[in-house]
């Protein structure tokens, strides 16, 4: 019983994930990629199948496999999420918020920013 629950639940995860990547397709903004990795991590522990068929996928098969082989993320992907979280930072410091969220956000934007570009290129 425990087994199929976390299964399903490992299943669920892996559909909701694909579903946001999908989004991510036609949404700027919102990235497609990082959520096919977490559709593939959670389909490796609940849905082999799944996992099998993104990672033979001839769009999104290439960059899942780079990441699992190198930590390898395209210099393109870095300099569009580089972009996205400028303008992200810069119109949460014009807006309303309050000081404190004006500096932990970008703070951090900052440092995921530092972790990606030491990332391997693809």
């Amino acid at each position: 019983m425990r087994r199929t629950l976390a299964r399903l639940l490992w299943r669920a995860l892996a559909v909701l994930s694909i579903a946001l990547g999908l989004v991510g397709i036609v949404l700027p903004g919102l990235p497609t990629v990082p959520f096919l990795l977490l559709a593939a991590w959670a389909g490796s522990h609940g849905w082999p199948a799944l996992e099998q068929w993104l990672l033979a996928h001839p769009r999104f098969g290439p960059p899942i496999r780079r990441w699992r082989e190198h930590g390898a993320v395209p210099r393109r992907a870095k300099w569009l999420a580089s972009l996205m979280m400028t303008v992200s930072a810069a119109v949460l410091l014009l807006s309303s918020a309050p000081l404190p969220v004006q500096i932990a956000v970008p703070a951090l934007m900052a440092c995921v920013a530092a972790w990606l570009w030491r990332r391997p290129d693809a």
